[in-house]
Parts: structure tokens; C-alpha cells; sequence
């Protein structure tokens, strides 16, 4: 896998987030300095904002 030469900033910390070239949108990816989960939002040009949370049912 090729990664991205731009790559877009995390919406939280604003740090470079390395995507995948053949990353695609709703793909979800992890900010490597402050762990915030990320949607990508679009790939040309590469964009990010923060994943919705997701409310695990655990049968209670």
C-alpha cells in the first residue's frame, strides 16, 4: 500500500494523518499522536474530520 504524500491533518491535534493511496471515503483511520478515530471525508483532495461514535449494544 502507497501512502499519501499530502497528507491531510487531524481535525482534533492537527497533526499529518498517513492515509492510504487507495484509501476511500467513510474509511475509518486512527491519528497516530493523539488516537482520535477519523472518517475520511474526502480523496482528492485528502480530508478528515472525527469518526461519530458508535454505541455498542452488548444485549443489556
Amino acid at each position: 500500500m502507497q501512502k499519501v504524500m499530502n497528507a491531510p491533518e487531524c481535525p482534533e491535534c492537527a497533526a499529518p494523518v498517513s492515509i492510504d493511496a487507495d484509501a476511500r471515503v467513510s474509511e475509518i483511520v486512527e491519528c497516530l499522536d493523539c488516537r482520535s478515530e477519523l472518517e475520511i471525508s474526502s480523496v482528492e483532495p485528502p480530508s478528515l474530520t472525527l469518526a461519530p461514535e458508535v454505541e455498542e449494544d452488548w444485549g443489556e
